[in-house]
């Protein structure tokens, strides 16, 4: 299978070209963000409107990465359950973002609010932390320092390996690999 090549910040075009299952390389700018960033977030949000990054064409990657040794860019940086962060993501689409980046599977109301907003889910490879920060060739503190590891992070990424796990036409690896392996019979 083909690997595709993209660039961030997404455009339409870009995602209209990603389908369910699709190996991508991403290169660009991303912004790390987990489950008290993206709580923070959303209660900004609520009460000023405003958030401490522009999130049109973005993409934010569910990772708290621990501390960089001497001489390190980023320590270990290996992508967070996805679902988590599902109750936080339509006031984050509205806003513009159009991509995520995590592992697991994602609720059909995402799902479905993807179909909405034309924005993609990217699934990385779980355990993988180590291999994954080779790719992270800068990282800089943008929001909630606070936060320690979970603070928002803005990371330049290069050929960052993904699937993609589900697209804006309804296509989802996860449910369409169960329906795959369910006709097998041992």
């Amino acid at each position: 299978m083909e690997v595709k090549r993209i660039k961030t910040p997404l455009s339409e075009e870009t995602i209209e070209n990603l389908r369910a299952g699709d190996k991508v390389l991403i290169t660009g700018y991303i912004y790390t963000a987990r489950d008290a960033a993206h709580k923070r977030m959303v209660e900004t949000l609520e009460r000023d409107g405003e958030l401490p990054i522009d999130l049109k064409g973005q993409i934010i990657y569910y990772v708290g990465p621990t501390p960089p040794k001497p001489g390190q860019v980023i320590g270990s940086a290996g992508p967070t359950t996805a679902v988590r962060m599902d109750k936080y993501v339509e006031p984050l689409l509205r806003k513009g973002l159009k991509g995520m980046i995590g592992k697991g599977y994602r609720t059909e109301k995402i799902r479905e609010l993807l179909k909405i907003y034309k924005a993609v889910y990217f699934a990385a490879i779980g355990g993988t932390a180590v291999l994954l920060k080779e790719h992270i060739k800068s990282s800089e503190l943008i929001a909630y320092e606070d936060l320690g590891t979970e603070a928002i992070r803005r990371l330049y990424v290069e050929d960052f390996p993904v699937i993609v796990a589900n697209d804006i036409y309804g296509g989802d690896i996860f449910t369409e690999g169960q329906k795959k392996y369910a006709k097998i019979e041992i």
